[in-house]
């Protein structure tokens, strides 16, 4: 059985990705702030700060897998990621956004690479505002943009063995009351689920069983 971790597995995207793993027949762990918190049956629940060395590492510890095929970085801070004007914006939580997108990110992958056997995968979750930005969203676009260019620096460094992959979604919803106007401005005509996300991730997972592909 493959195994994979998914951080931030409690929020929405999360429970979509660790649901659709699981029914693929994957072994999942979350880590996530919120421990158990909206995490589903068959996914082992870790409770793990991204953004600190020392958590990854004793969360790493704790789950105690000799390898993992797949990591997905999806964790981030959300609250006052978008909204904050700059000059509102404070050096906490500039910090605090971009160490729980950008540095969890590096954190997880230097701690599980080194677990990963020829043919595994990293997804970067990254965000449309990382090419198309809105009006006070500078520390989660900062974000973004440097998961993008992170993730190209290390599918060069850890490939081919490790194929490394960003996901880009944009506005991602579970809501059904939309108007025409929200879903119309979508070049689909609709507005994103988690599904599509968790559809992706699904997909590029299944592309990393076969080195060399893109």
């Amino acid at each position: 059985m493959k195994r994979a971790i998914v951080t931030g597995g409690a929020g929405l995207i999360g429970t979509g990705i660790c649901a659709g793993l699981v029914a693929a027949g994957y072994e999942v762990a979350s880590f996530d702030m919120a421990g158990k918190t909206h995490v589903i049956d068959g996914v082992r629940a870790i409770e793990c700060d991204v953004s600190d060395e020392a958590s990854v590492e004793i969360s790493i510890a704790e789950l105690g897998w000799e390898t993992i095929d797949l990591l997905v970085n999806n964790a981030g801070a959300t609250a006052g990621a978008l909204g904050t004007p700059l000059l509102d914006l404070s050096l906490a939580d500039w910090r605090r956004i971009t160490d729980s997108h950008l540095t969890g990110t590096f954190l997880m992958t230097r701690a599980t690479a080194p677990l990963m056997p020829s043919g595994s995968a990293i997804l970067n979750m990254a965000s449309t505002r990382a090419f198309q930005s809105e009006k006070n969203s500078e520390a989660y676009a900062a974000s973004k943009g440097g998961i993008v260019a992170l993730t190209h620096a290390l599918a060069v460094s850890l490939g081919p063995k490790i194929r490394v992959n960003a996901i880009a979604p944009g506005w991602i919803t579970n809501a059904t009351e939309l108007s025409e106007e929200d879903e119309a401005q979508h070049p689909a005509g609709r507005v994103g689920r988690p599904q599509d996300i968790t559809d992706a991730v699904l997909y590029l997972a299944q592309a990393a069983s076969s080195p060399g592909r893109s």
